[in-house]
């Protein structure tokens, strides 16, 4: 099965949502972030996603690792995303939708059941950001 790499975001409120985002054309919500540039590492991948997709801007320091996860792809059939995954925090004033994307959300635990979500968030990224709080995903 294929691998696609990319970096991904768990970005948090204070409120303790998390936000998620849906590109055009796609039904599932997912984490921010996206495909790595030649020479780009992870972190700095992530920058600068989340500045063409949000508008955030966050230094490279702002960013928590928190390791490697695979999932089958959500909008690429018989593919595998490879991300590394990061956390952060922001607010709702801190982005806006740009480029590709179609709508953002913070999320709870609660709208994360009846919300379509990618494999990577539902299997493995919204778990770390609530520990504990999605059982059944």
């Amino acid at each position: 099965m294929p691998d696609i790499h990319v970096s991904a975001a768990i970005i948090t409120d204070a409120a303790g949502r998390v936000l998620v985002v849906r590109k055009q054309g796609t039904e599932r919500f997912m984490q921010p972030g996206g495909k790595p540039e030649a020479g780009e590492t992870a972190a700095q991948t992530l920058t600068r996603e989340l500045h063409e997709e949000l508008g955030l801007r966050i230094d490279e320091d702002a960013l928590r690792p928190l390791g490697v996860f695979v999932s089958a792809a959500a909008n690429e059939p018989g593919h595998r995303v490879v991300a590394t995954a990061f956390a952060t925090t922001a607010e709702p004033e801190d982005v806006q939708v740009q480029a590709e994307l179609a709508e953002l959300r913070w999320i709870t635990p609660a709208d994360a059941e009846s919300l379509p979500l990618a494999p990577l968030s539902e299997e493995h990224l919204l778990p770390i950001a609530w520990p504990g709080l999605l059982s059944g995903h």
